[in-house]
């Protein structure tokens, strides 16, 4: 999925940022190229929000430097700040205006006319789904709906640079496929940040994605790419019945030698190995033989939550 355009719009260049006692961001470096979705996925606590705080000019980093579109951010931040769209996890809208209003209000407040506000302001709520509520006020709105309004407030003013943290929190299942949509669309002639704890869509929208945790990037690469970089061969993924910590070691010291990998987390058994089909009836008679009870038992593709386990040791959400 990476495209062919590999000039840098976004350049971060060791960036720190520390809080008393606290290594928030810690030396982290990544390019966004022109016309790029890159994923930036991380634990909660990880340095993201933070990251992006710097990205976006709301706080000031330690040290290192952020270049956007050529321009020093610390230099030229009333020059670029037009440039940058941040539509931020929690939802802020003013309730009391209009879908409408508040395009038009956010739209002059970057220096539009009323006129090119309103157009442009309609036309995003048709794009989103929203063209129908223009004149709603927005506290009428469902969750879902102030979500994609939400969006919006992000691309009035016609940024380069689109920053979109968790996008498709809270929405329903076609409003998730009209927002990737939508997204896959504005990358074809902008820049697109994505944080999201959605591995799934993380893997449908992301040419590049950068892992963050404690502060360091660990990896930066194509999904295709991160996922090889977990391991070899498809899982097999066992959901077991009451088995103790005690048991299930003795369960794993079981296992053939073919099988590289192999955990027990939480109910589950994960082994992985390049021949991981073949090896299934051996593991099923080992499951007999001791007397586990096997609730389901399936072979799948490695994932993003793979890797990301993999690279830090706990799952995205931990």
């Amino acid at each position: 999925m990476i495209k062919k355009r590999e000039e840098a719009f976004l350049s971060v260049e060791g960036l720190n940022k520390r809080y008393q006692e606290l290594i928030a961001v810690d030396n982290v470096h990544f390019t966004v190229n022109k016309g790029e979705i890159f994923g930036f996925l991380g634990p909660n606590g990880a340095g993201k929000t933070t990251t992006i705080r710097m990205l976006c000019g709301l706080i000031k980093a330690d040290s290192g430097n952020v270049k956007l579109d050529g321009h020093l951010l610390a230099n030229d931040y009333k020059k670029v700040k037009h440039l940058i769209g941040l539509c931020p996890q929690e939802i802020i809208i003013w309730e009391l205006l209009t879908c409408l209003e508040q395009l038009v209000f956010t739209g002059m407040s970057y220096g539009l006319d009323s006129d090119t506000a309103k157009k442009k302001g309609n036309q995003i709520l048709e794009d989103l789904g929203l063209g129908d509520k223009r004149n709603k006020l927005a506290k009428t709105l469902s969750g879902g709906m102030q979500r994609r309004l939400n969006i919006a407030l992000a691309l009035v003013h016609d940024p380069k640079l689109i920053i979109l943290d968790e996008p498709q929190a809270g929405l329903d299942p076609q409003s998730r496929i009209l927002v990737r949509d939508y997204i896959k669309e504005l990358a074809k002639e902008k820049t697109v940040i994505l944080t999201t704890h959605d591995m799934d869509e993380a893997d449908r929208l992301s040419d590049r994605i950068a892992i963050i945790d404690h502060g360091k990037i660990l990896y930066t690469d194509t999904p295709e790419q991160l996922k090889k970089k977990s391991g070899e061969g498809d899982i097999l993924q066992i959901r077991i019945k009451n088995i103790n910590q005690q048991s299930a070691a003795k369960l794993l010291n079981a296992i053939p030698q073919e099988v590289k990998e192999k955990k027990y987390s939480d109910g589950y058994l994960f082994l992985s190995a390049k021949n991981i089909l073949e090896l299934v009836p051996k593991v099923s008679t080992i499951m007999e033989n001791n007397k586990i009870q096997v609730e389901d038992m399936t072979v799948r593709k490695r994932t993003l939550e793979d890797v990301f386990i993999a690279v830090t040791g706990r799952g995205l959400r931990e």
